[in-house]
């Protein structure tokens, strides 16, 4: 078990980059908005009623590398392959998958570390619509993101069909940074960022539940910001 107040309290996240593990602490790290700006947001709702920010979290201003082992962000090298619990498995090159229909999604993202980037801009393609490509089967209950360098993340079926679920290719408005993933991310919103694979190569439907790299090393599997589920 881990010991989560201890966690909570340093705000440290353990990043695999390169073959080493980095400590990251919030305070004194990332670029916080200033008190009354934090203050003002802090007391915004969502449509759902929920707080923009959610508890134990503080808003930042810009969107910060998190570390992992990068793949290949060539666009004319990439390939993305759909498989598992579908009719007909595919594989799409950068230029079908934006062929795709698309759309631009303006959201509020959340790390495990403690930060929120509020108003973040993206474009891509739904995950509903690469769903509705590969006709699922009947016991597709799981979606897994498979990332470079065997980097993994699972999100259950009812969270990959929201429409605020998308494999993001552009981030405000310029194609996707290599340091955030590019050419191809998974973008969740409603899940601590780690969710969100960065380098995606692969994405899995399955019957089964399989938890992701993090997932397996004591990090929340449902990973809830609004009830702050960092930790197992």
């Amino acid at each position: 078990m881990m010991d989560v107040s201890k966690k909570l309290s340093r705000r440290t996240f353990l990043a695999k980059a390169g073959g080493s593990v980095v400590s990251i602490s919030l305070p004194g790290v990332f670029v916080k908005l200033l008190a009354p700006e934090s203050s003002a947001l802090a007391a915004q709702t969502r449509p759902d009623g929920r707080p923009r920010i959610p508890p134990g979290q503080q808003a930042v201003k810009r969107l910060y590398d998190m570390g992992g082992m990068q793949g290949n962000t060539n666009r004319q090298d990439w390939r993305l392959r759909i498989h598992g619990e579908v009719e007909k498995p595919t594989i799409l090159t950068f230029q079908q998958l934006i062929e795709l229909t698309q759309i631009e999604l303006t959201c509020d993202v959340h790390c495990v570390t403690g930060w929120t980037l509020l108003d973040s801009r993206w474009s891509g393609v739904r995950l509903s619509t690469i769903m509705d490509l590969v006709k699922l089967r009947q016991d597709a209950r799981f979606v897994i993101f498979e990332a470079a360098a065997g980097y993994t993340s699972n999100i259950s079926m009812v969270e990959a069909q929201k429409k605020n679920v998308i494999l993001a290719h552009s981030f405000f408005g310029k194609s996707l940074p290599k340091s955030h993933g590019a050419p191809v991310r998974a973008l969740v919103p409603d899940r601590y960022f780690y969710k969100s694979a960065k380098w995606l190569e692969g994405v899995k439907f399955t019957a089964e539940d399989e938890p992701g790299y993090w997932e397996r090393r004591g990090y929340s599997n449902s990973a809830d910001p609004w009830k702050e589920e960092r930790f197992q």
